[in-house]
């Protein structure tokens, strides 16, 4: 099989040394051995990993050394296993803090046998009975409330007219608040207030916990669900979108603070294990992105990537009502806006606050 997959490291190195640096990497991310001591023909043409391309992309605010390296990787030692590709890619040069995995470049077969979102952005927005415009969003927090208070709160951002709800990701089956007893309180208030406002509670737990934890959701009438894939593990969250297909997922960026750049870990893993929406750390916030970041990821997650659906781009960390014409403006309206603590905060107001949030949205002048 060809060396068909193409990984883009950026590297801070001394120009002398990244000739030696590129071929180190190719050989850790294929072999992880001295090629003297291969003597096989199979293994030495076709999986060893080769340097395509070394650029020199140092600007004056990098102070220099930095470097953009090609290096072309077998699709046979990935086989379909979303866990295997990020170990192949990154595994063991993640641990070198002067490496970046910038981008990769993967064979239209290779993406598609993953087959990416279910159900993507028409979806999402025809089970809240939205039509073209951006989708609403909030949390359920803090930690410690029990289920019957999260339900309160749910309530009331539904009476504000919310699209969607989810739970804090730290929300697991914590004994103040069990999983079971805290989609049952919450799913049952929705019912009862008649809204369209759809509750996603947060997977944890191993998979055979995640696995029953969705049979739970879908017992009282739950379709869609947010799980940590850095925290959950690649693989798993495939295997469970793929055993799900009427379920929704969104992902949550938990532990994804690593040296991948995150318009590649959101925009092209995230949606190939088959994310339906990206919530991602917003420019402006309380984390570091930088309006550039923001708009590469939402870009990779939106854009016609090899047949997939497309990810929804929830932009979260720090935002409010009063930024929403801007991130429509920035982002478009093929998106979901995900504002926490911002309503929570005006506590016996919340109804009130999320109602201005949605109107925000809804007056929006949509083309």
């Amino acid at each position: 099989m060809p060396l068909d997959i193409h990984a883009i490291y950026r590297i801070r190195s001394n120009a002398r040394l990244i000739t030696e640096r590129a071929r180190t990497i190719a050989v850790e991310q294929s072999v992880e051995m001295p090629l003297e001591a291969i003597d096989d023909p199979f293994v030495n043409s076709e999986i060893v990993g080769r340097v395509l391309d070394i650029k020199d992309i140092s600007t004056k605010d990098s102070g220099g050394g930095v470097f953009e390296v090609r290096i072309a990787l077998a699709t046979a030692t990935i086989g379909s296993d979303a866990g295997q590709l990020l170990n192949m890619l990154f595994g063991n040069t993640s641990i070198h803090d002067d490496v970046m995995l910038h981008d990769v470049e993967l064979p239209c077969e290779f993406v598609r046998a993953f087959e990416g979102p279910r159900h993507g952005i028409d979806s999402l927005r025809r089970r809240v009975g939205a039509q073209r415009r951006a989708l609403t969003s909030s949390a359920l927090k803090p930690q410690g409330l029990p289920a019957h208070a999260l339900a309160a709160l749910a309530i009331a951002l539904a009476r504000g007219g919310i699209d969607y709800v989810k739970d804090d990701h730290g929300l697991a089956d914590q004994a103040y608040s069990p999983f079971a007893a805290r989609i049952e309180a919450i799913q049952t208030a929705l019912r009862r207030h008649g809204s369209l406002t759809h509750y996603v509670p947060s997977l944890s737990g191993d998979l055979d916990s995640m696995r029953q934890q969705i049979a739970a959701a879908r017992n009282v009438g739950i379709d869609t669900v947010m799980v940590a894939p850095m925290i959950a593990g690649l693989s798993n969250v495939h295997r469970l979108v793929r055993e799900h297909p009427a379920i929704a997922f969104l992902a949550h960026p938990s532990l994804a603070g690593s040296r991948i750049a995150p318009p590649l870990l959101f925009g092209k893993i995230f949606r190939m294990l088959g994310a339906d929406a990206i919530v991602f750390p917003n420019y402006g916030g309380r984390f570091g992105y930088s309006p550039e970041t923001c708009r590469a990821l939402a870009r990779a997650a939106l854009a016609d990537w090899h047949g997939l659906r497309v990810s929804v781009p929830v932009p979260a960390g720090g935002m409010s009502t009063d930024r929403v014409r801007e991130m429509l403006d920035f982002y478009g309206t093929d998106i979901m806006l995900l504002i926490g603590g911002g309503l929570l905060s005006a506590r016996e107001q919340l109804t009130e606050a999320t109602a201005a949030f949605v109107e925000a949205v809804k007056a929006y002048p949509y083309g």
